[in-house]
């Protein structure tokens, strides 16, 4: 090997030195900076005329495909739990815990506790008022909560308009970087800053939707959801977000899309297809998953729950039963019943047995012709059938008739309803009928008291026309104005009675223990629901403990999934990461390396220049 092949080979060592010094310092510059991906010279032998030498073959980036789809993964998983967690422990602090000052079961606890001091003083004066002022409080902790409630909804949104803003940016992020990246004639320095700027978007991005990253041999990147909806290829999509207006307990979501009461989140691909990211669940994970399933279903059911609890109170008080008589046509036998006065949303029960099969019905008055026809059975067994009362007696026989079919037969005159069996067919017997209506007056309609209306001093009588009255009424219940102004009422439910008088307050008292409530399941849009049953204490306690049960839930699979993530992360960090202890000690190396070649070229020129002397 001559002189020159030698001092060629010094000078590619020194060369490649030199570029392993740039990478080497530019590690251990960045080793702090988040997502910065290690760096190393790919080093490779060149074939000379004379012998080999060696040559970089380029800057090589620290990069796992599977660990990097793993993290992405994992990423959204742990933005959705965080979010739930964050939110549902908001919820939880405002319900307060089981016996705290200012929660909902201690309200209704010391509400009870005054009508119990009420109904062995009834003619005290501070007895009264002490029980109108629990009663304003029972009312004021419902609308405090039902407000929180909104509240949440409402920032539940705000932060998905914000996330819809940062997912276009970062799409058009991503569209930049596709194509730079997809010239090759981009400096390697330059191309690694853009890698690791390319995968900071991605991680940003999965924070907030769920994602499959498909990385190519170019080092661009194609992006879709997991639903399979396309968030960029060549072209990004777009996500629209359009407000809803003010949202409140009234702003449901809705499989009709003009009729939906909340803002709406649509993605337009780059080919021009539009798609309902809500209602065709293109989001199964990720921040923004969280925050529309909290919006749309798991505070509406908290909502829901609410509502049951305010109008199970408001019917504990002012519901009027009144039982049926017997009746009979011949060899029938049966009950009749006087269902004058009752109102859109009040009902009647029916109860009979048939071939031996016990058969509960409930009748509800509805007015409202979208509503109908209303036929459902619950979970408890009872049918419920929405009729119309507009035609009196005769128009509820014949309504009623015709969803039972033969069998019983129903009857109507005037405002009396009539039920009767089969009569010598002797495979039907009627057990029950009654009809319940609202209290409306103060006085002088027995012991039952509207104590709790809807706002502007409305009787609540549970209307399931237009929107349904319960729809909210947690926030908008009320004490009855009138009972506000004079106290007197919660005793002397008939003019000039005396103020010992303690059945209204008895019936009030035996109610609110006793009285067993079935609200249903609370049904959201989606289906998800929680079905509250027993009396008012029971049901408060059931909201209670089933709310402290998600919120539970919400934390162990927050934590489950931030273990989870950081545990992905610990590996980035390893595979990924500088480590400028083992950096230095590269230095070292590359030192002595670079200090033997300038050695060889030292001994290169003395040879050469003895040569030339000789």
């Amino acid at each position: 090997m001559g002189l020159g092949v030698t001092l060629n080979n010094a000078l590619a060592g020194m060369s490649v030195n030199q570029s392993n010094l740039e990478v080497l310092s530019r590690n251990i510059a960045n080793s702090g900076t988040p997502g910065y991906h290690r760096q190393s010279i790919s080093t490779v032998d060149g074939l000379g005329a004379s012998g080999s030498y060696v040559r970089s073959a380029g800057v090589q980036r620290a990069f796992d495909q599977s660990l990097q789809s793993y993290y992405t993964r994992s990423t959204a998983d742990a933005g959705y739990a965080n979010a739930r967690a964050s939110f549902l422990d908001r919820l939880q602090t405002a319900l307060g815990k089981p016996g705290s000052a200012g929660s909902l079961d201690t309200a209704l606890s010391t509400f009870s506790a005054s009508l119990q001091t009420l109904a062995t003083s009834p003619e005290a004066y501070s007895a009264r008022a002490g029980a109108v002022a629990e009663a304003q409080a029972m009312a004021e902790t419902l609308n405090r909560l039902s407000g929180e409630v909104q509240g949440l909804r409402r920032d539940a949104e705000s932060r998905i308009a914000g996330h819809v803003t940062t997912i276009n940016q970062t799409l058009r992020s991503l569209e930049d970087i596709n194509l730079k990246l997809a010239d090759r004639s981009t400096d390697l320095g330059a191309r690694s800053a853009m890698l690791d700027q390319r995968d900071r978007l991605v991680a940003g991005l999965s924070e907030l939707v769920d994602i499959r990253v498909d990385y190519r041999s170019d080092d661009t990147v194609s992006i879709m959801t997991r639903s399979g909806v396309g968030l960029i290829d060549l072209k990004a999509a777009q996500l629209s977000f359009e407000s809803g207006g003010q949202l409140s307990a009234g702003n449901l979501v809705s499989l009709d899309p003009t009729r939906s009461g909340v803002a709406s989140l649509t993605v337009r691909s780059a080919s021009g297809l539009t798609l309902d990211a809500i209602q065709q669940s293109v989001f199964g994970s990720g921040e923004l998953a969280a925050l529309i399933e909290l919006r749309d279903k798991t505070l509406v059911t908290a909502q829901n729950q609410l509502d049951d609890i305010a109008a199970s109170l408001a019917q504990a008080f002012s519901t009027i039963r009144t039982d049926g008589s017997p009746a009979s046509v011949g060899p029938q036998q049966g009950l009749e019943v006087d269902i004058s006065g009752l109102a859109a949303g009040n009902d009647i029960l029916l109860d009979y047995t048939q071939n031996g099969q016990a058969r509960s019905v409930r009748v509800v008055r509805v007015e409202d012709p979208a509503q109908l026809p209303m036929d459902r059975t619950g979970p408890d067994g009872v049918r419920t059938i929405g009729l119309s009362f507009a035609g009196g007696a005769a128009g509820v026989a014949a309504g009623l008739q015709a969803a039972l079919g033969p069998g019983l037969t129903l009857s109507g005159s005037g405002s009396v309803l009539r039920v009767l069996d089969d009569g010598v067919g002797n495979t039907i017997t009627v057990s029950a009928l009654a009809a319940r209506r609202t209290a409306t007056a103060l006085q002088g309609d027995g012991a039952a008291l509207g104590l709790f209306v809807d706002s502007a001093g409305a009787a609540f009588t549970d209307s399931v026309d237009g929107a349904g009255q319960r729809q909210g009424f947690a926030g908008r219940i009320r004490v009855n104005p009138a009972v506000v102004s004079n106290n007197t009422l919660l005793v002397q439910h008939q003019a000039g009675a005396t103020l010992g008088d303690t059945e209204r307050v008895d019936l009030m008292v035996e109610r609110l223990s006793n009285t067993s409530f079935s609200t249903g399941t609370g049904v959201t849009p989606a289906g998800t629901g929680y079905r509250l049953s027993g009396s008012l204490g029971e049901i408060v306690a059931q909201v209670m403990d089933q709310q402290g049960t998600v919120v539970a839930n919400a934390i162990s699979a927050r934590d489950t999934q931030m273990l989870a993530l950081e545990a992905v992360v610990q590996r980035m960090d390893k595979a990924y990461g500088v480590n400028v202890d083992e950096e230095m000690a590269r230095l070292m190396e590359l030192q002595n390396a670079y200090a033997a070649n300038a050695r060889i070229l030292s001994v290169v020129q003395e040879l050469l220049d003895t040569l030339l002397r000789i």
